[in-house]
């Protein structure tokens, strides 16, 4: 039963990535069986470990699929696999499309920072930003909710965001800034300012072949010696196909044309700075809003009206949990996203550190207790890291050893846990998972097609667990 399940969710899934909002009918289509081939060569049950931990979650989502009547926000956090949103972005595309859009959620111009994000939000700027990953040492940088400090001197810049998927167009965005300064404006348009003035009138003569100075001067009424001045010429000597500035004293009108931004009224409670629009915005601009020596930036929270999920994706290239655990900023921020579920997947980066299983959980699980510290009300759920080799040769039984404390110690420290690292196949997966293109040539990372395989195989394990519950 759940192998037909998975493969119906594999193929929801496909549509739904697309955001193709046409009916389609399952004997319309071929069917892609990749996750049915990766559930069918193995012998475990797919499924949320110690679920009973998450149990608020599943209430709430049984309430929003039948009242439609509120907002279910999860927060995942981790590292490379989750900072490009493929795997998040398969798992918010099929939750969306079963219980509603509720927003894009969090969001990052991570292009500023010189670095790879999602698709979903264009981020432009009218100046350079410096930028700081959470995983070097340097502690006073404002690194935050995003894990990566983004900030710059400048005293007159925008930033502007677009949205290119308008499945997620907003109505509501939080601006979140280190110790919720208000350092920016926002801006729905701008008024375009002309300023006319005359400019003396610009003459360009192209020398033609047999052509004197002499000559040229006398076509424009104007002294050889003005003309040499111009141009800066110490002799009479000029050439062929060059060009000459011609002096003159006539004007021309000149328009200088400049964008003056509209700043709108933003309210503050104690995590952010907001605004609402009653209509949906497409283009919003963040322009600085006192003269401020620095302008750091640690993310935008994008929802709109609808009740559904909020999917946030917070991920930094690299990361491990000691990376986060070093910066109190990214906690007390992390309230502003009203997290009901928090999802952790860390574990690749600290194998290849060889962190030992005892080393890694207490690490991890420091990361727990500081979000729980921050958010009493959010529930955990950690994933355990996707298999991978070292040297492209040698399977890492490092992230084994790190899958089987998380299994061990979830109940005793009240949190869940989906084992990704069987779902994909186990220890010895990577090679046939690499044939099937669900690897890059590391075989450390995922291609496309692998991190929305992860996406596919965790919805259905959290919607498995999810109806055991509601059937009870």
């Amino acid at each position: 039963m759940r192998i037909k399940l998975l493969a119906f969710l594999f193929f929801v899934g496909l549509c739904s990535f697309a955001q193709d909002s046409t009916e389609v009918f399952l004997d319309e289509v071929e069917i892609d069986t990749a996750a049915v081939v990766i559930a069918e060569e193995n012998s475990f049950s797919n499924e949320i470990i110690n679920s009973k931990s998450i149990h608020n979650f599943y209430q709430k989502l049984a309430q929003l699929e039948k009242t439609k009547n509120c907002k279910l926000r999860i927060v995942h956090i981790g590292d490379s696999h989750i900072q490009a949103d493929l795997f998040t972005g398969k798992m918010r595309s099929l939750l969306q499309e079963r219980f509603g859009n509720g927003g894009l959620g969090f969001s990052f111009p991570y292009n500023l920072a010189k670095t790879n994000g999602n698709y979903f939000i264009k981020y432009s700027a009218t100046t350079s930003f410096e930028s700081y990953r959470n995983i070097y040492p340097d502690t006073t940088k404002p690194v935050g909710l995003s894990g990566i400090a983004l900030e710059t001197r400048a005293k007159d810049f925008a930033i502007e965001l677009s949205v290119r998927d308008k499945s997620f167009s907003f109505n509501t965005i939080k601006v979140i800034t280190p110790n919720n300064k208000k350092l920016f404006d926002l801006a729905t348009a701008s008024k375009e300012i002309k300023i006319e003035s005359s400019v003396p009138k610009t003459i360009v003569h192209k020398i033609k072949k047999g052509e004197a100075i002499s000559i040229i001067a006398d076509k424009y009424n104007v002294s050889i010696t003005a003309l040499k001045k111009a141009n800066g010429l110490k002799n009479n000597n000029i050439q062929a196909g060059k060009t000459l500035k011609i002096p003159t004293n006539e004007m021309q009108p000149q328009t200088i044309s400049r964008k003056e931004f509209l700043p709108l009224e933003l309210y503050q409670d104690k995590f952010s700075h907001n605004y609402y629009s009653n209509d949906l915005l497409e283009k919003i601009y963040l322009i600085p809003s006192e003269n401020k020596e620095n302008y750091a930036l640690n993310g935008v929270v994008l929802e709109n009206n609808n009740s559904g999920i909020v999917y946030n994706a917070i991920g930094v290239n690299g990361a491990k949990a000691t990376d986060y655990n070093k910066f109190p900023m990214f906690f007390n921020q992390l309230k502003s996203l009203e997290a009901d579920l928090v999802v952790i997947s860390l574990g690749t980066n600290e194998s290849f550190d060889k962190q030992d299983a005892t080393t890694y959980f207490t690490n991890l699980n420091e990361m727990i207790l500081a979000i729980k510290s921050k958010n009493p009300a959010a529930e955990i759920l950690v994933t355990t890291p996707p298999p991978s080799l070292f040297k492209r040769k040698y399977p890492n039984t490092i992230v084994a050893d790190y899958s089987r404390i998380l299994l061990e110690k979830a109940e005793e420290n009240n949190f869940a846990v989906w084992n990704m690292f069987e779902a994909l196949g186990g220890l010895y997966s990577v090679n046939k998972n690499f044939s099937k293109g669900y690897m890059s040539k590391d075989k450390v990372h995922y291609s496309k097609a692998g991190y929305e395989l992860q996406g596919t195989l965790f919805y259905e394990a959290l919607f498995n667990s999810y109806e055991d519950l509601i059937h009870e």
